[in-house]
């Protein structure tokens, strides 16, 4: 059979149309979920945890229409969720449009701190393992470490997926963490392959074992002039009150980035006056969004 050019244009758009509306319906309407409750929790066959999900959208979000937005990853999502839509911490009118999509472990208590250094750690550490298995008070071999790459593998082929199959996403993907969160964070940005380019680094746990990760880091600043990534935006911070050695190896790590000044990296970095380990994490969390998502 012959169409003429009107005809296939008029079947040609509607089947636009039906893919199209079809793809919308794809998507998770996030009107009247439950604020205080996770909006999914995923099972991980890579990590064989269970992951819980918290998400804050866009005040104009909506299923009708083709807008789509940038994402953070926020890392133990479970403790940082109550701010993500906070006006008394977080400064919305400096952010541009961004879902902000918290990830945590849905075990609670010891099992939530284990699961925490298996995935956070980039590095087999036994000297962490058992200063933490007498801290915690748990057998030896209790504790393992060095789980981060198998992690980090659940983010891009189980939970972000996930994300960008049911919600409006775009390309634009920043990771942000604190703590043993925030040397994951670390070790995507020393490692980065262009899967994020915007990296929240907030009081890092880089003293846990200096030689593992910290000063094959440097090393990296100190000896490469070019790194060819994509354009990418870092935030690194800490709180003044924490651990010396957490604040001076901060400094340390930042001060050898910037001082590559490597053209493609878009580098700031924060001390919060005054704020501790637990009290700085709102603020950390403020600085990231206002950095890396700031408007122009």
């Amino acid at each position: 059979m012959i169409f003429t050019t009107s005809k296939k244009l008029l079947i040609f758009t509607s089947l636009f149309l039906i893919f199209q509306n079809v793809s919308l319906a794809q998507k998770f309407d996030p009107t009247g979920r439950d604020d205080f409750k996770p909006d999914h929790i995923i099972s991980s066959e890579i990590t064989t945890k269970e992951y819980l999900i918290h998400m804050s959208f866009p005040k104009n979000y909506s299923i009708q229409d083709s807008i789509t937005y940038p994402v953070l990853y926020v890392l133990d999502g479970k403790t940082t969720y109550g701010y993500f839509e906070s006006p008394s911490y977080i400064d919305f009118e400096k952010i541009e449009d961004v879902i902000i999509v918290g990830i945590s472990h849905k075990a609670m208590g010891v099992q939530s701190k284990i699961n925490r250094f298996i995935d956070y750690t980039p590095y087999r550490d036994t000297i962490t393992e058992k200063r933490f298995e007498k801290k915690f008070g748990v057998q030896n071999g209790t504790i393992k470490t060095g789980g981060a790459q198998k992690f980090l593998k659940c983010l891009k082929q189980e939970i972000i997926p996930f994300i960008d199959k049911h919600y409006k996403t775009n390309s634009v993907r920043g990771i942000s963490g604190h703590s043993l969160g925030g040397l994951f964070v670390a070790y995507c940005f020393v490692n980065s392959d262009n899967y994020f380019t915007k990296f929240g680094i907030n009081s890092p746990s880089f003293q846990l074992n200096e030689e593992i990760f910290l000063e094959p880091a440097v090393s990296k600043f100190s000896d490469n002039q070019n790194w060819n990534i994509d354009p990418t935006k870092v935030f690194i911070s800490t709180g003044e009150n924490e651990s010396p050695m957490m604040v001076s190896n901060m400094i340390k790590f930042s001060m050898f980035l910037k001082k590559r000044n490597y053209g493609n990296v878009d580098m700031d970095w924060h001390i919060y006056r005054n704020k501790t380990h637990t009290s700085v994490i709102p603020f950390c969390l403020n600085g990231t969004l206002t950095t890396l998502f700031g408007k122009k």
